[in-house]
């Protein structure tokens, strides 16, 4: 019987960008929004720092039992982020990060969903820089951020 060459042994493997994306898309399953889920994972040295999905604040009312503000006022994707009862999925790895007291500088952030301007300066000043993201969102305004303050923004193959 003939040996296995090392190529045939190899066993197939995600990409570490590969690997983190699917973690964030199992983050995003415990999202309680009714419009979008979104999983967000925050990573160094190939080890997961901290991990948020978007929803109510812990201990407050979740979206399908008080229903969606935007969706009933006919709020469009991308505006009136005050408007939501939910905090976004990077806000909540930023904050489950900041009660543990790790720091996230140099830091690579990885997102089921394109950051809102809003989480974009987050990102900014939490001292990331490099953010993956699997999907598109309609705020140009984020992406003009984080061009102008030099962090590095890669769209994951599909």
């Amino acid at each position: 019987m003939e040996e296995k060459t090392k190529e045939e042994k190899k066993i197939n493997r995600p990409s570490w960008d590969e690997y983190f994306l699917n973690i964030a898309d199992l983050v995003a399953t415990r999202s309680t929004c009714l419009r979008r889920k979104v999983g967000a994972v925050v990573v160094k040295n190939k080890q997961i720092l901290a991990t948020g999905y978007n929803g109510a604040p812990t201990g407050t009312t979740h979206c399908d039992m008080s229903g969606c503000m935007r969706e009933k006022l006919g709020v469009p994707s991308g505006e009136r982020h005050e408007l939501c009862r939910a905090l976004h999925a990077e806000q909540n790895a930023f904050l489950q990060a900041s009660r543990h007291g790790v720091s996230l500088n140099d830091a690579t952030l990885y997102i089921t969903t394109q950051p809102c301007s809003i989480c974009a300066k987050m990102i900014i000043n939490t001292g990331i820089k490099k953010v993956i993201i699997k999907g598109a969102y309609p705020d140009d305004f984020a992406l003009e951020f984080l061009k102008e303050a030099g962090i590095e923004l890669v769209v994951a193959k599909k």
